[in-house]
């Protein structure tokens, strides 16, 4: 444990990226805050899965509510703040667009108005997305490409950007937005489509006769491990200058190769379980999604070490734990 006396506010602290960031601080000293809607009532369960959830703080904070947000950075006085509280289902986006965009983009502006209000040497990390680029095709994206967003989702990952490098520019504000492309891990929803794909190959691996229903498995993604990506954010929080930075892998894969993978671990042939469902299509999809990582192994000595079959051999194992413990 490094010897620190830093005070981390991490809002939206009960999500995958949120759980991994709390116990990563933690081991480096840090005494760490998270935020929820109501505190009290909140399960917290990845924090209870990572054995965290004792030593952390919590407080009642919604980001779309002013007040309460400048409540909650008043009474915690945190020396980095990691805004990581949002929407984060970009199908669910096209049916929430309002919400979404609320949660997002006036969240974000809320945590920098705090910061500004507040006048303390405050560091704020946003939450930025792959999504942002959109279709990027053979050029892979970097921090200099062009924005293209093509969900409501990734429309108010923009804007919430923007509201970051303004304030940067005209208040001075140490503040930076992180470009994760997708990053998985065993604590990742069932609603997003690669745990959908990793819960479905284990259970039918144990015994389930049922079949996988995907839509579209010609896209292309980057992915990572998110417990590699979280120490990416806390190192641009200790930069001597503010700059944002795409996070990924380097290495695209399609979706299909997901599939075949994950299949592979459980020792099945995923054309004998897997249904393509046209249902399932986006009403905007992004085809292939790539980047180029390099000016965050040169500025921030980050580099994944895990790509995507590693990945899922992680998640795989995780899963196939939990029914070996029912057993």
């Amino acid at each position: 444990m490094l010897n620190s006396s830093k005070r981390a506010l991490i809002c939206g602290i009960g999500g995958q990226d949120g759980a991994y960031l709390a116990r990563m601080l933690l081991a480096k000293g840090y005494k760490v805050t998270g935020t929820s809607r109501d505190a009290k009532a909140a399960s917290f369960s990845n924090l209870t899965a990572l054995g965290i959830r004792g030593q952390v703080d919590m407080v009642s904070m919604a980001v779309v509510d002013f007040d309460s947000v400048l409540s909650a950075v008043n009474s915690t006085e945190p020396d980095e703040i990691y805004n990581l509280a949002a929407q984060s289902s970009v199908g669910l986006s096209f049916v929430e667009p309002v919400e979404t965009m609320q949660s997002i983009a006036m969240g974000t502006l809320h945590l920098l108005e705090a910061v500004r209000f507040v006048d303390r040497p405050i560091r704020l990390y946003s939450a930025g997305t792959s999504e942002c680029f959109g279709e990027v095709g053979d050029v892979p994206a970097t921090e200099e490409t062009s924005f293209n967003p093509q969900s409501p989702y990734a429309i108010a990952k923009v804007a919430s950007h923007h509201f970051v490098a303004n304030y940067r520019e005209v208040h001075k504000l140490f503040a930076c937005t992180g470009f994760l492309f997708n990053h998985e891990s065993p604590l990742r929803q069932d609603r997003y489509v690669t745990k959908k794909i990793i819960s479905a190959a284990c259970r039918i691996a144990n015994g389930s006769t049922e079949k996988l229903h995907l839509g579209n498995i010609g896209i292309s993604r980057d992915w990572g491990v998110a417990e590699e990506y979280v120490d990416a954010m806390w190192r641009m929080l200790q930069q001597p200058l503010p700059e944002d930075y795409v996070i990924a892998t380097g290495e695209t894969n399609t979706l299909q190769s997901f599939v075949e993978c994950v299949f592979d671990e459980v020792n099945l042939d995923w054309c004998d379980h897997v249904i393509f469902d046209p249902t399932l299509f986006r009403p905007s999809e992004i085809m292939s999604s790539s980047a180029n990582p390099i000016k965050a192994f040169e500025k921030l000595g980050w580099k994944s070490k895990f790509k995507m079959r590693e990945m899922i051999k992680l998640c795989v194992q995780a899963e196939l734990g939990f029914y070996e413990k029912l057993r």
